[in-house]
């Protein structure tokens, strides 16, 4: 009987003191999501640009609901906003579709997936149009290095 209690208590203190992580300063890795566009279509003139990654970039900030944009696109050709910073709001519409203010205008509605984020001007809370564009936008994940 002993000897049986012996194990149980023996296997409880393992089993408790076990520990998957024995690094008291183990801060997991956090990357951010950064949104290449790679395409703009549509609009009046059915206009149709590929752009190089890194050439156009967006990232929403989650927390201060910034959209910061660093345009680097030294074309006369439709490629969004200029390198800035913009406040932004999502909106939930019917049947639960994403569309996203920016600076307080409507800027369009959001199909996003794993790898790719298209924004869709012909489609809005108001209805459908034919004259927006479409920008299409390449998921980049990029490791946060900040402590």
């Amino acid at each position: 009987m002993k000897h049986s209690i012996l194990i149980t208590f023996l296997s409880l203190i393992t089993l408790t003191n076990c520990s998957l992580n024995n690094d008291e300063n183990y801060n997991p890795q956090v990357y951010k999501t950064y949104w290449h566009l790679v395409n703009v279509s549509g609009g009046f003139a059915g206009v149709n640009n590929d752009f190089d990654l890194n050439k156009i970039v967006w990232f929403f900030d989650e927390t201060e609901n910034t959209l910061k944009v660093t345009n680097t696109n030294s074309t006369d050709v439709e490629d969004g906003l200029d390198t800035g910073t913009y406040p932004y709001t999502l909106i939930t519409g019917d049947n639960n579709m994403l569309f996203l203010s920016i600076n307080s205008n409507e800027y369009g509605s959001l199909d996003i997936s794993e790898t790719q984020l298209i924004i869709d001007q012909n489609i809005t809370t108001n209805g459908t149009g034919a004259d927006g564009y479409i920008y299409t936008f390449r998921r980049i994940l990029v490791l946060d290095n900040e402590d």
